[in-house]
């Protein structure tokens, strides 16, 4: 076939010039879509164009009818078909390979395919709902089933989509780059849900490691680490009343106890020696684990991160799939049907979530068109030393949408109730964990990283019209202002901000030894110093509890006794203390080891009645915390909390009122002694019986049962304050809760 023969007046040479045909071979044409697919032969028909490599031959066939047409001719470029065609119509091509035969339409036949409004909205960094748009979408084309493929690398010389299907090869399947927003795009019929594939990309400097979508629904099993095509979501919600309830029931006003947990090691199957055999999927995990969130009486769920990570002993915080969920537990659907059925149980679902910083694994986000996309260019910006990762250049408007519209598909998408946003203060400040001349100011020579800053407001208020009645919570360990405050009040706009400074200090003060103390009295009651600047949630999370730090009961002084109940009372005193609940997993029953997420937690601990009792403290912590308002509803007011003792170093005893709105109180009393005080007198505001409602060191919870018998009778004597008082006996490492009668 001749290369240059004319065919006509106005018409399309057979075959392109050899410049194009070049870069065809060599797979670096940007624009495979001049040359390739049908085109107009000014005679009213067709030229079709077709690069096959290793292709034994090719027939044309009527895309409605099949019947053939005729044959692409080959060319003496291998892998290079053509043919000339009387008419313009729908066509398909019947392909045969060494290994059998194939019939699908042309890729290259298909016009542009992403709506200009789409491209504008992702370039604007305001897509609401770019997981339908980029990445690999199941959909029909022109009546023609496949996926059409989008990925954004504007500094890419040629993209195109590799997998199985085309034997990983580059040469196949070139996208169209569609200008100016960056985005190569192109729609391979008859490609099914299911399939794995990467992108291979000619950069500045040649081509790169193979791509993972960053788009992508769905991944492969770690450590295999290609992208899957995911079906569109399947869940059959049955939410909707709690969907419908739920701003109500995550009001500020409203009791919010959350366990905290990891989805990989809060129980695992285990083989006859106790080794972990695998780990539960969605449907396993939820047939045990939703019974025993109800039965201890949590609120909510927090699941530390579950968006697809390379690396599991990150925990999933160097996550590099934020669109999907990770495929070590299940599909999608899996984990939808799992928030669906916490939802039906009353049970609400948090996600960690990390807009911070990502892994620098090579087939990540890291350099993806060969130039610094995802990330800042200038390590003094880009690089996090702490955790050897890349942070985020949510300056530039395309990275911006990008994690906005991660953080709407996990709550729109998959109904989560809340965000729990990881590492904020390394977000807020440029020279966070750097020495100076180690960090590049703002454009005013500050510290504040001013483009995060806009990122997490412009987040917050987004999520507030998307997703209404859904928690934004921030991990902010600095002394920000306005963490929680609205954007109209130059806030940031967060539901809560973790209050890492009450955590650090209560703790530190729980392991010291009882005779010591006094000298650390203030610690547990500074807390209440700035306890309404901000909505808190009180976090004893997974960060206490691993790396030297000891499991939580083992921070505790004394011997085994004096341990037990020095957690028992600590978890009382955190439950009756202004702010809402977090506890990590394993804390609940007073596991000795330090976390491990390659093990599941020692559930076989239960069977002694020291780690029974702490368990059924806590459940009846949640339920004292849900069912009387005084301990909840004025959580974020100071009219809620009222001292009566905080001066008491000698003898280590506080004593407060927590105040309901309907102004009923209640009266809580910790002795962080392992002295028992006898008629120990506290002011209170009302005469008469005042009930003991809990009592950390009950036989029940295998404490040595020292106490008031459920119940004191008040005397007409007025004391700290109030009209009324009570003698109680104060027992030893105890906290008591009271209420009038």
């Amino acid at each position: 076939m001749n290369a240059g023969k004319d065919l006509g007046k106005g018409s399309v040479a057979l075959l392109p010039d050899r410049q194009d045909i070049e870069a065809l071979i060599k797979a670096e044409h940007r624009d495979p879509f001049s040359i390739l697919g049908p085109h107009a032969d000014g005679q009213g028909g067709q030229v079709i164009r077709a690069f096959l490599p290793q292709a034994l031959s090719v027939n044309v066939i009527d895309r409605a009818g099949g019947q053939v047409l005729g044959p692409l001719s080959i060319t003496e470029v291998p892998g290079l078909f053509v043919g000339q065609f009387a008419q313009l119509q729908p066509y398909a091509l019947r392909i045969n390979w060494a290994a059998g035969e194939q019939t699908s339409e042309d890729p290259y036949s298909f016009g542009p395919l992403l709506g200009e409004m789409d491209l504008y909205l992702f370039a604007e960094g305001n897509h609401r709902d770019l997981s339908t748009c980029l990445g690999a979408q199941v959909m029909s084309v022109d009546g023609v089933p496949g996926v059409r493929f989008a990925v954004w690398a504007p500094n890419a010389r040629r993209v195109s989509v590799v997998g199985d299907f085309n034997i990983w090869d580059g040469r196949r399947h070139p996208m169209r780059l569609r200008h100016p927003s960056g985005v190569w795009e192109l729609f391979i019929p008859r490609l099914e849900a299911g399939e794995a594939y990467k992108y291979e990309i000619l950069g500045a400097e040649g081509i790169l490691p193979l791509k993972a979508d960053p788009m992508a629904l769905a991944t492969q099993l770690p450590p295999d680490t290609a992208s899957k095509v995911a079906s569109p979501l399947s869940v059959d919600w049955q939410d909707a009343h709690w969907m419908h309830a739920r701003g109500e029931l995550q009001r500020p006003d409203a009791p919010l106890s959350i366990y905290e947990l990891h989805v990989g090691s809060w129980q695992c199957e285990v083989d006859e020696v106790g080794e972990v055999a695998r780990q539960y999927t969605w449907h396993e995990l939820a047939e045990r684990l939703i019974p025993y969130v109800q039965h201890m009486g949590f609120t909510h769920i927090e699941l530390m991160p579950i968006m697809e990570h390379p690396f599991g002993g990150s925990w999933g915080y160097q996550p590099l799939s934020q669109f999907a969920p990770s495929a070590r537990f299940g599909s999608p659907d899996d984990f939808g049907a799992f928030v669906n059925a916490c939802h039906v149980a009353g049970i609400g679902v948090i996600l960690d979530w990390v807009p911070a910083h990502f892994p620098n694994d090579t087939h990540g986000l890291a350099q993806f068109d060969g130039t610094a996309l995802y990330e800042y260019a200038n390590p003094l910006e880009g690089f996090h030393k702490d955790w050897n990762t890349l942070i985020y250049n949510l300056g530039r408007t395309e990275v911006h949408g990008f994690m906005l519209a991660s953080a709407l598909h996990w709550l729109k998408h998959f109904h989560i109730d809340g965000l729990r946003v990881d590492a904020v203060a390394s977000m807020l400040y440029r020279d966070y964990s750097r020495q100076p001349g180690e960090w590049i100011p703002n454009r005013h020579g500050g510290r504040e990283n001013l483009e995060a800053i806009d990122f997490l407001r412009h987040l917050n208020d987004v999520v507030a019209l998307e997703a209404p009645g859904a928690l934004m919570i921030a991990e902010e360990s600095t002394a920000w202002p306005g963490v929680s405050q609205s954007t109209e009040q130059g806030g940031l706009g967060f539901s809560y901000k973790w209050n890492m400074g009450w955590m650090h200090d209560s703790l530190h003060y729980i392991q010291q030894d009882p005779v010591y103390r006094a000298h650390h009295h203030n610690e547990l009651s500074f807390g209440l110093v700035y306890a309404w600047t901000e909505r808190f949630i009180l976090p004893i999370s997974h960060d206490e509890v691993v790396h030297g730090k000891h499991s939580l009961i083992d921070k505790m002084p004394g011997d085994r006794w004096q341990k037990f109940a020095n957690l028992r009372a600590y978890l009382s005193f955190m439950w009756a203390h202004p702010g809402k609940k977090l506890l990590f997993m394993g804390c609940e029953f007073g596991q000795w080891r330090e976390w491990n997420h390659d093990q599941q937690l020692d559930w076989y601990l239960l069977q002694y009645p020291e780690h029974k009792g702490v368990q059924k403290l806590v459940g009846d912590l949640n339920r004292l915390y849900r069912d009387v308002p005084a301990l909840h509803d004025q959580d974020d007011v100071a009219q809620g909390f009222e001292w009566l003792i905080g001066d008491d170093a000698t003898n280590s005893v506080y004593a407060w009122l927590r105040w309901s709105k309907a102004g009923k109180p209640l009266l809580v009393v910790a002795n962080f002694t392992p002295v028992p005080r006898e008629a120990y007198r506290i002011g209170v505001p009302f005469g008469g019986t005042w009930g003991e409602v809990l009592n950390s060191d009950a036989a029940l919870y295998a404490g040595s049962n020292y106490g008031n018998g459920g119940g004191v009778h008040t005397h007409a004597d007025a004391s700290h304050g109030q009209p009324f008082s009570v003698a109680l006996n104060l027992p030893p490492l105890g906290v008591l809760i009271l209420e009038p009668q």
